[in-house]
């Protein structure tokens, strides 16, 4: 990351954790992590690896292509949801049928 994604992965984190009505410590607990690592991260003095990126972004109930700054929507996905629109495209219209209702299952089981 660069100076810049640095600061913006920085403000997201830090927006989010507030949105979430989270305290630094109480972050760094969900997302087993030191209090001073958010606060690091948070300032932009260091980048988190990719294991604790994935930790924040699990605690926060976020993705790691929104706090990088990838996609503006907190639970937006970027890649993966187009890999998975390819091999849509790629069903019969009887598969895709099948595809949208174990969607909406799973949907409705998510809690909410």
């Amino acid at each position: 990351m660069g100076n810049r994604e640095s600061e913006d992965f920085g403000q997201r984190l830090k927006t989010v954790r507030e949105m979430r009505e989270l305290s630094q410590a109480e972050l760094a607990e969900k997302a087993r992590l030191q209090p001073s690592a958010v606060s690091h991260f948070e300032t932009g003095t260091r980048k988190p690896s990719f294991d604790n990126l994935r930790r924040l972004a699990d605690a926060l109930k976020v993705t790691t292509d929104y706090l990088l700054g990838r996609v503006d929507e907190p639970t937006a996905v970027t890649a993966g949801a187009d890999a998975h629109f390819r091999d849509y495209e790629l069903l019969s219209d009887r598969n895709r049928d099948v595809g949208d209702q174990m969607i909406q299952t799973l949907k409705q089981r998510a809690p909410k």
